[in-house]
């Protein structure tokens, strides 16, 4: 089970972390605005990063603008604002996008290739909801789930 999270803006609620418990991976898909963020999920799981619009300090250059991973055997690319995905990212063989930046949760498939926007866990936004991601992966099959935190 891989957690996902995004647009955190420096405020990582206890709530976020629930579902995020016991989750083998955890990616954060950018806008994490503060380095502790980052220090606080790895002491759940180990945790891949990248750096969204608003990490701009010197600690945020640490983190790529996007980055590809396997996990479970599947090709992973993460960046945080989709308008920003390079065609050429995709490898062949690559099963999951992991974006963030609009604060709205979404779950599409496109070509094959499973789009995943974890909406946002930090400030809440507008009348969107407060959310984290969680994928499921079983012999190649994809389980993504959105999980409305109460907050």
């Amino acid at each position: 089970m891989i957690g996902i999270i995004s647009d955190t803006h420096g405020l990582l609620r206890p709530e976020a972390l629930e579902p995020l418990r016991g989750v083998d991976h955890i990616i954060h898909a950018g806008d994490i605005g503060a380095p502790e963020i980052i220090a606080t999920l790895h002491g759940l799981a180990p945790t891949t990063a990248i750096r969204g619009n608003i990490d701009k300090a010197a600690w945020a250059q640490l983190y790529p603008a996007s980055t590809t991973l396997r996990l479970g055997g599947l090709g992973i690319h993460v960046v945080h604002d989709l308008a920003d995905l390079r065609p050429d990212a995709l490898e062949p063989d690559m099963s999951v996008v992991v974006y963030g930046h609009s604060h709205r949760a979404k779950v599409e498939t496109r070509r094959g290739v499973l789009f995943l926007n974890p909406g946002s866990a930090g400030p809440k936004r507008f009348k969107l909801p407060v959310t984290v991601a969680t994928l499921g992966i079983d012999s190649g099959h994809l389980t993504p789930e959105i999980h409305v935190l109460a907050v």
